[in-house]
């Protein structure tokens, strides 16, 4: 009961901050004189004095004892915010079906980019920026962030990190305190924030416009204020979205380092970092290449639109700098593969995470050596230090569960009437947190004709994406509720 207590402590004070970032959606409203002033004060007000309520209800539970409810916790807390982000929508009257509320509130919250809005321009300022805020605070995590803003929540931290973001590169803590490592990569997200809605300004965009491009690609989320995405940009604009997108694909305790010039703590990342960047690299020439020869596209507008559709896909955003429904087939499934990938663990991004990806090409390449040369002693090296055979498991472990649920959720939406390719194309989207499926629901299009169970499922999907499918997994196993927990 301590531990059930605790987690509703907890989950008031995620509340809270869910319901302040909600009232901020009030300048807008009041700025533009959207007339949704009313509504979003009503959503803020109510999801406030609920958190508030469980907060000081619960307010004696001073820690949580059990390692396994940090799991639930977490799980929880997804889904909390994932229900109360609806009210935004539905106040308002912008989405009229509780299901549609839900898959948009889940899109944003996660980070995943996936909409039921077939165009945006018409939505309410206030919506859109409540869009653009999910996202930004969804990005970074909104467990890292109540982590960083308060520093005494009787918790062990670490286990509640690890449990949010299981990919992790947990090799990133930077300090003794896990506390401190989370404030100093909210600083350098926060700063990056910054720098670029500056950038975007000093560009000749808006301030509105560059607050919601930059929130939205920051956090490797993709939803857009506009309705074709960053096809109406200036060139210029898009480099710097572009920009954007991919430094928030690289791990945030290496750039906190990078900033702070202690270079003696980058090499343990370096060898992720140059294979992301190779991807990117070697996959945007491919791109560009496909574009001019195939598709008879302008070197020029070749090289835009394929750098920047490569780093949107890598990074998991789903930004889309034209429309890529028509683009040749091989570049559509060389897309999904990429998004699968990710960026590094340690980032904004979705998928399975570059450090994981080559792990994995390491091991396959050992096991071909042992073969040839059984006596041979040749351990997976990462950055030249032998990687544990624990964690080479954990590796091949979650690309096995990740395929797992992946066909498990095709063979869902295609129970739930969708064809074989947009059920294809909308798990990998909704797994991976880029948004854009295959079909009518890829490129500008949307999931608003998918079915009430369809739209269920991604949604479902899009929360095991974020949390890397073994966090919420796990309460599914039996030993889960047999075995006694540690204490953390």
């Amino acid at each position: 009961m301590d531990d059930v207590k605790y987690i509703l402590r907890f989950l008031g004070i995620v509340l809270m901050v869910e319901g302040v970032l909600m009232l901020c959606c009030l300048v807008p409203a009041l700025h533009f004189d959207d007339g949704t002033a009313g509504s979003i004060a009503l959503s803020g007000a109510f999801t406030l004095a609920v958190g508030l309520w469980l907060r000081v209800t619960f307010g004696g539970a001073k820690a949580l004892r059990q390692r396994r409810m940090a799991y639930v916790l977490v799980v929880l807390m997804w889904a909390v915010l994932a229900l109360f982000g609806m009210l935004p929508f539905l106040t308002t009257g912008t989405l009229r079906g509780v299901v549609d509320a839900l898959f948009e509130s889940t899109s944003g919250i996660t980070s995943t980019g996936a909409t039921v809005f077939s165009a945006v321009e018409w939505l309410p300022a206030s919506v859109l920026f409540w869009r653009s805020m999910t996202q930004w605070f969804g990005g970074f995590g909104i467990v890292l962030l109540v982590l960083a803003l308060v520093p005494r929540l009787g918790i062990n931290k670490y286990s509640l990190y690890t449990a949010e973001a299981s990919g992790a590169d947990n090799t990133g803590k930077q300090s003794t305190t896990m506390a401190a490592t989370v404030r100093q990569t909210l600083g350098v997200y926060v700063l990056l924030t910054a720098v670029f809605v500056l950038l975007l300004c000093k560009s000749g965009m808006q301030l509105w416009d560059a607050v919601n491009v930059t929130f939205t690609n920051i956090s490797s989320g993709g939803f857009s204020i506009y309705n074709n995405s960053l096809e109406g940009l200036t060139h210029g604009q898009q480099y710097i979205v572009a920009a954007a997108m991919l430094l928030s694909g690289v791990n945030f305790a290496m750039l906190y380092n990078l900033l702070t010039f202690h270079w003696d703590r980058l090499r343990h990342k370096l060898e992720q970092l140059r294979f992301y960047l190779t991807a990117a690299a070697v996959c945007s020439a491919f791109v560009v290449s496909a574009l001019v020869l195939k598709m008879g596209y302008g070197v020029g507008d070749a090289l835009r639109c394929g750098v920047v559709q490569t780093v949107s896909v890598l990074t998991t955003t789903g930004s889309l700098a034209a429309d890529t429904s028509g683009w040749w087939v091989p570049v559509t499934f060389l897309f999904v593969a990429l998004s699968m990938c990710g960026g590094m663990a340690g980032s904004t991004t979705g998928g399975l995470k570059a450090m994981r990806v080559l792990i994995l090409v390491r091991h396959v390449s050992k096991t071909l050596r042992d073969r040839l040369h059984p006596r041979a002693v040749s351990p997976v090296r990462l950055n030249g230090i032998p990687v544990r055979a624990e964690l080479t498991t954990n590796v091949m472990v979650c690309f096995m569960v990740f395929g797992m649920v992946c066909f498990l959720g095709i063979m869902l939406l295609m129970v739930c009437g969708i064809n074989a390719t947009e059920s294809i194309g909308a798990v990998v989207a909704c797994m991976t947190g880029y948004g854009p499926g295959l079909g009518t629901s890829g490129g500008f299009g949307c999931y608003a004709h998918f079915t009430v169970a369809a739209k269920l499922v991604c949604s479902l999907l899009m929360l095991m994406g974020r949390l890397e499918c073994l966090t919420v997994v796990i309460l599914f196993a039996p030993a889960f509720y047999r075995v006694k927990s540690e204490t953390l």
